[in-house]
């Protein structure tokens, strides 16, 4: 090896200038490491960020999964809850409008007993008819009925046509009806107009939306104002629900609508046709009788039948055979209503046809005016009262509508057109008239109604009069306010 003192200057300088280069490469290479180092330092300290990141997502959803779960089985608990729930006590509801679907007169003659039985046959024929027609009704489906009606006035409807033989039979049929069975119920909604009507309609709507209730039947035939309701619903998966049932024959609209829904009809249960008292011979009048009968209410929907004669189940007509007057009855006592089998021998004093719904009007017909005071209660025009008039003019049997309307569509009529009457007469039969309550109360809108709105014997703000509960004046006829706010003018008819 030669020594540092052999070499010369150069060669010195040339070894120091690679030693140089060396030392100068090495630095390089170790701050291409530093670098390189530093990089990977930086990608380690973001991968186990991102390691952290992902090991705390994964903890949560594992969480969540863990919340899910549970939740999941929370609600499948509360769902086979309520799986139970709506599978417990299903029913069908039966909706019944008693002001006209009248059961038959077999059963209503029988008193409570004859509605025991009323209401087994009405249950054995939902029965049936649920397990041959609606087999996707679970079979321990409970059959619940809902009967309303205003019982006052189809007492008096069923005495009058001579159905029943006194007025209390239709209360005993009903508590019968009602007490055979649980879950069947007969509610009085009392006179008024439409009562019967709106009750029905707010049941109906809410049973429509219960899950508990399966199907209803609506027996409502005689009265197209049901038109109105069952035309708002128009999707299958509800019209399906409903079956119409069918007593006296569905009225024109209810009858374009079995399109849409199902109809039945159940033999020997309802009538088929509605209540004639026009051939029917009544119980005597005001001046024979005590005033106990129940008022005549505005429930009904009236039809004409194929053969003319007008038919009501809470209007009276005469009766054409009945033209030989009644014996008298000097004691006073209420005499006993006819009933079908006695027509044929005996006849009674009769009452004046209803005024609403009326024939036609005659085209000459004036105009008219009908006055109501603040509450829209009809205030009758005064009439001048004379005893002896109006006993003697009751005695002659005139026809009200006749001479106080000058349209009586009967032929033959049982009252009598033949007397030329004065001023005063028509005047006292005019008083006589408004002794009769009128069916629709303080409510009629029918100009030419020559019946009375009001108990005349009351006084003003008292809900009573001299002949106190025997008055054929409903109470809410008692005390009317008499001053006159409203007057509604009617052309001619």
């Amino acid at each position: 090896m030669m020594s540092l003192q052999a070499m010369s200057d150069q060669e010195l300088r040339e070894r120091y200038d690679i030693l140089q280069k060396t030392d100068n490469h090495k630095n390089e290479l170790v701050q291409v490491n530093l670098l390189a180092n530093r990089e990977l330092l930086n990608r380690l300290g973001r991968i186990g960020s991102e390691y952290q990141q992902v090991v705390l997502d994964h903890q949560r959803e594992i969480q969540f999964n863990r919340d899910g779960q549970l939740r999941e089985r929370d609600l499948r608990e509360k769902l086979r809850r309520l799986e139970v729930s709506m599978d417990r006590d299903p029913f069908v509801m039966v909706l019944i409008d008693g002001d006209g679907m009248i059961f038959e007169e077999e059963y209503i003659q029988k008193g409570e007993m004859g509605g025991k039985e009323a209401a087994a046959v009405l249950w054995n024929k939902i029965n049936d008819h649920i397990h041959d027609k609606l087999p996707q009704i679970p079979a321990n489906c409970k059959i619940v009925t809902r009967v309303y009606a205003n019982m006052k006035g189809l007492a008096d409807v069923c005495y009058r046509s001579g159905m029943i033989d006194r007025l209390g039979l239709i209360e005993d049929f009903y508590r019968g009806f009602t007490g055979s069975k649980i879950l069947f119920d007969f509610v009085d909604v009392g006179p008024g107009k439409d009562r019967a009507d709106d009750k029905i309609t707010e049941l109906f709507k809410l049973h429509l939306s219960d899950f508990h209730c399966q199907h209803i039947f609506f027996g409502c035939s005689h009265d197209n104002g049901y038109a109105r309701l069952l035309e708002q619903y128009t999707d299958p998966t509800v019209t399906q629900q409903i079956t119409l049932l069918e007593g006296v024959p569905f009225e024109r609209e209810l009858y374009s609508l079995q399109a849409r829904y199902s109809a039945v009809r159940f033999d020997n249960v309802f009538r088929t046709n509605k209540i004639n008292i026009y051939m029917q011979p009544q119980y005597p009048t005001a001046q024979s009788v005590p005033r106990e009968h129940p008022a005549r209410t505005s429930s009904d929907n009236g039809a004409v039948s194929s053969n003319g004669v007008y038919q009501s189940p809470y209007q009276p007509l005469v009766s054409p055979n009945a033209a030989s007057p009644a014996p008298s009855n000097p004691s006073g006592m209420n005499p006993k209503a006819p009933t079908w089998a006695s027509t044929a021998n005996s006849a009674a004093l009769l009452v004046s046809p209803p005024p609403t719904p009326a024939p036609a009007f005659s085209q000459s017909a004036t105009s008219a005016e009908i006055r109501r005071n603040r509450y829209g209660q009809r205030i009758d025009p005064p009439t001048v009262y004379d005893k002896d008039e109006v006993n003697r003019l009751r005695s002659m049997k005139l026809c009200n509508v006749h001479y106080l309307r000058g349209d009586c569509p009967y032929d033959p009529c049982t009252h009598s057109h033949k007397h030329k009457l004065t001023n005063n007469e028509r005047k006292g039969l005019a008083t006589l008239a408004r002794m009769i309550p009128c069916v629709y109360g303080s409510e009629c809108d029918e100009p030419k109604c020559f019946y009375g709105h009001r108990c005349t014997l009351s006084v003003i703000g008292k809900k009573d009069c001299i002949f106190g509960e025997n008055c054929k004046f409903d109470k809410s006829l008692h005390g009317i306010d008499l001053n006159v706010v409203k007057t509604t003018k009617i052309g001619k008819n």
